[in-house]
């Protein structure tokens, strides 16, 4: 690769999707835009206000009835290639809420999963640690 490929590449950009946390889940992923020590800018990445601009998808919480269609809208808005990540055992089985009326299911039963980052909440190395797959996993689809 050139200098200027390497230059002219473009960092990609995070969009959180929240399927119905109870935001243990989004507080450690706030600590990886605000504190130094985990901030995910030293890999290139940004978080952003709309799905259209995204490339990585982080997807907290038991996908629940109540928002799963607009959740499953807004993944949809995400432009190919596109990676989701999904953030803490939540999305991964259902966790603690797995047997409640108002779970939809694990995530990947509706949608592809790429990344799974477990934990309840996962610690922000493991997210940092996600978001690097996600981003190798990205790097290989453009």
């Amino acid at each position: 690769m050139t200098l200027f490929a390497h230059l002219a590449g473009r960092s990609p950009w995070l969009y959180r999707i929240n399927a119905g946390s109870c935001n243990g889940c989004d507080v450690e992923l706030a600590t990886t835009a605000c504190i130094p020590r985990y901030d995910v800018e030293r890999l290139g990445c940004r978080y952003c206000g709309s799905p259209r601009h995204a490339d990585i998808v982080l997807v907290t919480g038991p996908l629940t009835i109540r928002v799963k269609d607009k959740a499953l809208h807004l993944w949809a808005e995400v432009p190919d290639p596109k990676v989701t990540v999904a953030v803490g055992v939540c999305p991964i089985s259902g966790g603690v809420f797995r047997e409640s009326y108002a779970i939809a299911g694990p995530l990947d039963r509706f949608i592809p999963v790429d990344v799974n980052v477990p934990g309840c909440p996962p610690r922000p190395q493991a997210i940092i640690e996600g978001i690097a797959k996600a981003i190798e996993i990205w790097a290989q689809r453009l």
